[in-house]
């Protein structure tokens, strides 16, 4: 089981928002049958077999094990990961494009920045399981507390400052065998805080 898979597949992205099913998708963190899950959600057996096929098809779920019981064999499934994030590829004709309208300052166009981010990681991580390679990156996630917001612009004068001069000293256009890394650096008010000026 993954910890965090990525959906590019329209149809698979539609199957994980269903509510009944993603509900089975949280209740399959570990292996469990049709009846099993059918006497925890309240639900029809019939009805969650439906639904378990559904994922299953969409590569959300898979089987661990089959069990004879009596003339009946059992199947226990299990999520294919602990979470999923449905990328932009999945709404590919309208998924967020960073280049549209490129303003630093601009909340959607952070959006746009993340969405892309999600997008080209998902491709990243899938293309290295196909490989079953790993791939390089780093983050950092961190909090700061602004007391005004003369404070949060310099913050981000001196940060662009900072991130520029570092790209500046390791970027090497001729080198050959070089590869090209994405860096992206984001400020936003915490969630749990109001969004608006200070």
């Amino acid at each position: 089981m993954d910890d965090v898979t990525v959906i590019e597949d329209p149809a698979a992205a539609e199957a994980s928002l269903d509510p009944v099913r993603a509900r089975l998708l949280a209740e399959l963190a570990e292996p469990a049958s049709a009846a099993m899950l059918a006497a925890r959600v309240g639900l029809p057996r019939q009805k969650v077999n439906y639904h378990l096929r559904a994922l299953e098809r969409h590569g959300l779920v898979a089987l661990v094990e089959e069990r004879r019981k009596g003339n009946v064999t059992e199947r226990l499934l299990q999520a294919s990961a602990v979470s999923y994030v449905i990328s932009p590829l999945a709404l590919a004709a309208v998924q967020p494009d960073p280049a549209r309208a490129p303003d630093r300052l601009s909340a959607r166009w952070l959006l746009a920045v993340a969405a892309r981010l999600v997008r080209d990681v998902g491709a990243l991580i899938t293309g290295a399981e196909r490989a079953r390679q790993r791939v390089a990156t780093f983050a950092i996630d961190g909090e700061v507390r602004f007391a005004t917001a003369a404070d949060r612009s310099a913050f981000a004068t001196e940060l662009a400052a900072a991130v520029t001069a570092l790209v500046a000293k390791y970027h090497d256009e001729a080198a050959e065998k070089g590869r090209d890394h994405r860096v992206v650096v984001a400020v936003h008010p915490s969630a749990g805080e109001t969004t608006k000026e200070s």
